[in-house]
């Protein structure tokens, strides 16, 4: 009687989806070379070679040449030339829709961050912030930007963090919105600049519930204010200067 065994490269391949699934390597990192991955593993280098090969005929990987491989998105990112990224350019109501996305998604990033971050999580989130607190208030869209994306990679939920890195473009569009027009105003600004603090102190203290509360409050303080000054103002700034890639 023959017995089917999985062949050991199928192994490799499935327990190194399961780092990417962990969040060991994130969307858009590079992987350890086939040498790395062969001292990491304890296996021959002609398997990890092979486990490859078959992580990238599944597409959970792509190899650029001479530069490596890297982990795809598992879901696809909004383009610039998409339907969605044309109504978010166009349209205030796309704006304010995707702000209420962000509310619930965010929020709950910075529940699962107070929950599960490690010590590196919180090394990261901590220079994020750092980083941020030290910038010009009207051109720091991509550190706000970064604040947030280190939240939601402390977060450990692969799916989680894959559907906000497809919204990346449209993430960062909107806060570039937002410091234009928020961002000389010091009582609002000065609110926002309070909830990433809030944000930070709960999830590096370990309070999930607190951490959920305040990155909620956060983006619903940022989309009301829009929408209050579009209302009085007859209109906001559209234009995005900052390139979102």
């Amino acid at each position: 009687m023959l017995i089917e065994t999985t062949p050991i490269s199928q192994g490799i391949a499935h327990r190194l989806e399961q780092l990417i699934l962990d969040g060991d390597y994130k969307p858009g990192q590079k992987i350890p070379s086939e040498r790395q991955l062969t001292e990491k593993l304890g296996v021959s280098r002609s398997l990890v070679r092979e486990a490859l090969k078959e992580l990238h005929g599944r597409g959970m990987i792509k190899t650029q040449h001479g530069k490596g491989s890297f982990v795809s998105d598992i879901l696809p990112v909004v383009a610039d030339e998409s339907v969605l990224m044309h109504l978010f350019q166009d349209h205030s109501r796309t704006l304010y829709d995707l702000l209420e996305v962000r509310e619930q998604l965010e929020g709950q990033a910075a529940k699962l961050a107070a929950e599960r971050g490690t010590e590196k999580d919180f090394y990261q989130i901590t220079k994020a912030i750092e980083a941020l607190e030290k910038s010009d208030a009207l051109v720091n869209a991509k550190l706000d930007h970064a604040f947030h994306r280190a939240i939601a990679e402390a977060s450990h939920n692969p799916v989680l963090i894959h559907v906000l890195n497809s919204l990346k473009g449209l993430t960062l569009q909107s806060v570039q919105v937002t410091l234009n027009n928020l961002g000389h105003r010091d009582h609002i600004k000065q609110q926002i600049d309070k909830h990433h603090r809030q944000i930070y102190n709960a999830i590096l203290g370990r309070q999930p519930q607190w951490a959920m509360k305040a990155a909620t409050a956060h983006v619903f303080h940022v989309r009301t204010s829009l929408q209050e000054i579009d209302k009085a103002e007859h209109g906001i700034i559209r234009t995005v200067d900052e390139d979102p890639h």
